[in-house]
């Protein structure tokens, strides 16, 4: 049987239930220690004795802790009204502020300020067990706000507050909220939180830069936890930095990751700045926020093409153009470029692009303001050798095994004085770290690796290349030939073993097989080559014999009808002979023209010589010289040379039956026709020509007398194609000569022309030689009536 419960007593469990939950203290959870935090320097310094800053006013921290140009004299004129509440001293051992070191341990951030809702110096140095302190702070109306609880929800808030003149459009900085709430299911309930509020000092709401990414909400700790087992689902869990479960670096027991805040302002513009951390509900379990130092910037920075801040210097190869933007965008400031120190003549933009190293610094200046905003950045210059990537061919031999790196350098940069890392893997090369090859001399790689070369100025400029290592045996040549003894003019094939491809000495060619005609004894070499491109070390070498060659001094020869020569194949050693004829004798005599041959047997090569018996060209008459009234023929003929060898001529004008050396005859008779003959000596080579000894009177009185009545040419009747006129002297043919009518006796049609002097012309065909004759001259007539 169930017992019910009166409903006003269950709502009375309830309400004292949430009441113990929210008004009084929780008994913070006893924290054991561990090895680990008994280390010494497991934990973080705070306000720690041995560091300057410890002594710092809150003043100091945050000009020349919390902000990154602090050290800069001008920036104490932007930064005014430093306070902070509850307004503990620096002697104070449990103030709720101060500075923090890393020291020794893997907190993110090297130093910076602390504020906490208990007392500062808790928060690292040693083991401190639950952290339960009361700092004496109250609450804070504008961070109830933003988190949205009652203002009388929050304890022990601290807040640092300053006024600032920005020099830049943006300001940031970094910081992450350490809590004892990351406890058990506290993180469901209890929003110790976190605030950065900022508002012109001339009025205006505050704006909260403590915002997470993409408008999660404000920065506590119910708004950044894990999934707590069935009290609550996770928050943002992305931005939960992790437990403390071995009580280390802080005494907080959880954290979150770095954040940053950011917020928009306007350069020359004074803004109020107000942190302030609180718990939430009770004073058990302290809260605290941990700002960068160095990260809270209100000057300019220098930024590059992505956006992202530089370094105070960078390394530059080649001259690579830089665009170097500040961080300040606003037509209402001034802006001045310098370079090494020196104005740079129309630099008046927030943008440069710096050309060579050196120092590149600008002053951006808000009107009225002595104090311009200064960044700066110093480019170091450098120059990239040349690279390239290569291929390495190691030609393995009994002996050599092994790739010498060395050999390859300037194969892959000619840049004097460059430097090379080789490395096996691609990471370490793109790293440049210490994994390197360290024996070059001696690598053994293997066929087809790729191994990776950095080749570096000795400095930061450097250049990536790939190597490629290919393997193969030395080859070994061979060499033979179809025969190694020939004829001249034989074609011997020669063929080459032991490669892929081959490199001979006597002729281009990369095959196994060369075709070689030879007229005398040859020596040839010839290397492999692999199939990667190993050359053989040494290379075949093979060779042919020539027979000495067959020569014979049997040349053409000329000869007349009638006559006989002598061919002579000449001597040698060994030598046999097959003439055309069928004779087997050195020399033969021939008397007929035509085309001979003999083929020469040295008794290991034949060879067959032709040899032309020709004709030979009779001499001829090229003039005559024949003087009528002495009688006297004159003979000029031509002689051409027979077998290239020049000979004399003899002649005779009676038919061959005698013959005389001079070319002169004497004692001709008129009208009579001879044959004149022209001899080589000792040849039966005759010319011939014909000549009629021609007698005319050249006077004709055609008075029937008998005595020079007609001029006749009955003589020439006997030629061929014998004609012939008679003309006046003005060129009127008066008479026509025929084989019919051979004479004229000074009449034309029967009449009897005048006296006078008329001209003559006739002609005939020799009928041995066939040489035309053309005679002409004048005759005198004489007619008496």
């Amino acid at each position: 049987m169930r017992r019910h419960l009166p409903l006003c007593l269950f709502f009375l469990v309830i309400s004292t239930f949430l009441f113990s939950q929210t008004q009084y203290p929780r008994k913070p959870v006893r924290e054991q220690s561990t090895a680990q935090s008994r280390r010494a320097g497991a934990f973080i310094d705070v306000n720690a004795a041995g560091y300057l800053e410890t002594n710092y006013s809150i003043e100091k921290l945050v000009k020349d802790v919390l902000i990154s140009s602090g050290t800069n004299t001008c920036v104490t004129p932007n930064v005014t009204n430093v306070k902070i509440t509850p307004n503990h001293a620096v002697g104070d051992a449990d103030r709720a502020w101060g500075y923090f070191h890393k020291a020794t341990t893997n907190f993110p951030f090297k130093d910076g300020i602390i504020l906490t809702t208990g007392f500062a110096r808790r928060a690292g140095n040693s083991f401190e067990g639950a952290l339960n302190d009361v700092n004496g702070g109250g609450s804070d109306a504008d961070l109830a706000q933003i988190i949205g609880v009652v203002e009388t929800k929050l304890n022990d808030a601290v807040l640092l507050e300053f006024d600032f003149v920005p020099t830049t459009s943006q300001i940031k900085f970094n910081y992450l909220l350490a809590s004892e709430e990351y406890t058990g299911s506290f993180p469901c309930t209890f929003a110790d939180a976190f605030a950065i509020l900022l508002r012109p000092t001339s009025g205006g709401p505050y704006v909260n830069m403590a915002i997470l990414p993409g408008g999660a909400g404000p920065v506590s700790v119910t708004n950044i936890h894990p999934a707590i087992g069935s009290s609550c689902g996770a928050v943002n869990a992305q931005y939960f930095g992790g437990y403390n479960t071995g009580n280390v670096e802080t005494n907080f027991n959880g954290r979150t990751v770095p954040l940053t805040a950011i917020a928009d302002v306007v350069a020359g513009q004074q803004y109020h700045f107000k942190m302030v951390i609180a718990d939430y509900s009770d004073h058990s379990y302290d809260t605290a926020v941990f700002l960068e130092g160095g990260s809270f910037n209100i000057g300019v920075d220098l930024l590059g093409p992505g956006g992202a801040k530089l370094p105070s210097d960078i390394n530059v190869c080649d001259n690579v153009p830089q665009v170097i933007t500040a961080s300040v965008s606003d037509p209402n400031l001034i802006y001045q470029w310098y370079y090494n120190g020196t104005l740079v003549p129309n630099a008046t933009t927030n943008t440069i692009t710096a050309l060579q190293p050196g120092t590149y610094t600008i002053e951006v200046s808000v009107p009225g303001n002595p104090c311009p905003g200064k960044a700066s950045i110093e480019i170091h210059g450098g120059t990239t050798p040349q690279a390239n990537d290569a291929t390495m061919l190691l030609c393995t031999t009994p002996d050599i095994t092994t790739f010498d790196l060395s050999t390859i350098k300037p194969s892959i940069s000619p840049t004097p004085g460059a430097v090379f890392k080789f490395y096996e893997q691609q990471a370490d090369a793109l790293a440049q770290n210490n994994n390197n090859i360290q024996n070059i001399l001696n690598y053994n790689g293997n066929d087809g690796q790729i191994l990776y070369v950095v080749v570096s100025n000795g400095g930061f400029c450097s250049k990536m290349v790939e190597l490629k290592l290919l393997k193969e045996a030395t080859p070994t040549t061979k060499v033979k030939a179809s025969s190694i003894k020939i004829c001249p003019g034989e074609t011997v094939t020669l063929t080459a073993e032991g490669g892929d491809t081959y490199l001979w000495s006597n002729f281009p060619g990369t095959g196994n097989m060369q075709d070689v005609t030879l007229y005398q004894s040859t020596t040839f070499t010839v290397y492999a080559i692999g199939a990667k491109g190993c050359k053989s070390l040494n290379p075949a070498t093979i060779r042919i014999e020539v027979t000495p060659e067959i020569t014979t001094p049997l040349t053409d020869v000329e000869m007349c009808v009638g006559d006989q020569v002598t061919l002579d194949a000449g001597a040698g050693p060994n030598y046999k002979y097959l003439w055309s004829t069928g004779a087997t004798t050195q020399k033969i005599n021939v008397n007929q023209w035509g085309i001979y041959t003999v083929e020469i047997d040295n008794g290991f090569c034949k060879k067959s010589f032709p040899v032309k018996v020709m004709g030979a060209a009779t001499p001829y008459v090229v003039g005559l010289d024949y003087e009528s009234t002495k009688k006297t023929l004159t003979v000029m003929a031509e002689n051409p040379p027979m077998n290239n060898t020049p000979s004399s001529l003899e002649y005779s004008i009676d038919n061959g039956i005698t013959w005389q050396q001079s070319n002169t005859f004497t004692g001709l008779l008129d009208n009579t026709n001879y044959t004149i003959l022209v001899r080589r000596v000792g040849t039966h080579c005759v010319g011939t020509f014909d000549f009629f000894t021609l007698q005319i009177n050249n006077i004709i009185t055609p008075n029937d007398d008998g005595i020079n009545d007609v001029l006749d040419l009955k003589a020439l009747g006997q030629f061929k194609n014998f004609t012939g006129s008679i003309y006046d002297r003005y060129g009127v043919e008066m008479f026509k000569f025929s084989k019919e009518n051979p004479t004229w006796n000074g009449t034309v049609a029967g009449k009897r022309l005048p006296s006078a002097t008329y001209w003559y012309k006739f002609n005939f065909e020799y009928p041995k030689s066939k040489t035309q004759m053309n005679w002409s001259g004048w005759i005198m007539l004489k007619n008496r009536e």
